[in-house]
């Protein structure tokens, strides 16, 4: 794996989705399989473990371990494995970072604690204590419609000058507050939300972490890769075409959608665990309706 600075981990990351069996417990051998069709055939260059699309907050701590060690077993040699370790309790999150690094991940997703809406300060003791559990780089996720809080544009470049902290998901939907961050650098910006890539793109993002990747990955890297080139006309006319599958897979919720799509691809997914249900029959037909617009086959 080839390692340039300014894209800490490359291109294209696809937060994964966790695989039950039909019982419910963790398919392992299901992991492996999906995370090999993510990096050899959608071309990820990551891959996210245990995000919110992996249902982390409903699997226990030794599921997520035991998935972070299928998943480098099966990939890590190709492709960097990012684990995510963000909880709302800061000696707990130290804890699933270190659990992380001994499991051999490459690098931790952190999103900001959630519901207990701690002030910017906080956020700062939170991040910096993280980033000083091991020596992974941190990819931080700022998700203020989940979390309740946004990173502040100030924190974050604080935040940028601690040396393990190397990125961020950018989830906020506010193009001039990401503008601020890429115009100081000191820390890559990732598209936290799919149908924003191109946008984000063009004020300095350097790639995505997507959902919707987990069947449009080529097309998404092929996107990026467009735009970088200083083709914005090809990127633009890819960005449209894909536009219907950037926002059917929200339809519900994400995690929903794309283990329908595995599932109609005949690949590992299984259910999702409550409190989140499995789509109906209404909402797969939508689903693909929706990548058929795009030319997508599921």
């Amino acid at each position: 794996m080839t390692h340039d600075p300014r894209r800490p981990f490359g291109r294209l990351l696809t937060a994964m989705v966790t695989p039950f069996a039909a019982d419910g417990s963790l398919d392992v051998a299901g992991a492996q399989k999906l995370a090999e069709y993510l990096v050899d055939v959608q071309g990820n260059d990551a891959l996210v473990i245990s995000g919110t699309t992996g249902e982390a907050p409903t699997t226990t701590d030794a599921e997520k371990d035991t998935l972070l060690r299928a998943v480098v077993e099966a990939v890590g040699d190709r492709a960097r494995i990012v684990a995510g370790v963000g909880t709302f309790d800061t000696a707990h999150t130290v804890e699933l970072a270190r659990d992380a690094a001994k499991a051999g991940a490459h690098g931790l997703l952190v999103v900001t604690p959630y519901y207990s809406r701690p002030p910017q300060a906080g956020l700062l003791a939170h991040f910096r204590a993280v980033a000083e559990a091991t020596d992974l780089p941190v990819m931080l996720y700022d998700i203020p419609g989940r979390t309740a809080t946004p990173i502040a544009t100030e924190t974050l470049l604080r935040l940028a000058e601690h040396p393990n902290i190397a990125a961020v998901k950018d989830a906020k939907g506010d193009l001039a507050a990401t503008s601020a961050v890429t115009g100081h650098g000191g820390v890559a910006v990732y598209s936290g939300e799919d149908k924003l890539t191109l946008p984000l793109l063009a004020v300095g993002a350097v790639g995505v972490v997507g959902t919707p990747t987990h069947v449009i990955g080529r097309e998404t890297r092929q996107l990026i890769e467009a735009f970088e080139a200083g083709d914005h006309a090809g990127a633009l006319a890819l960005h449209h075409r894909l536009l219907p599958v950037l926002t059917g897979f929200f339809r519900t919720q994400g995690v929903i959608l794309v283990k329908a799509a595995m599932r109609l691809r005949g690949l590992p997914a299984g259910p999702v665990r409550s409190p989140l249900v499995d789509a109906t029959e209404a909402e797969i037909e939508q689903l693909r309706a929706d990548c058929e617009r795009a030319g997508v086959e599921l």
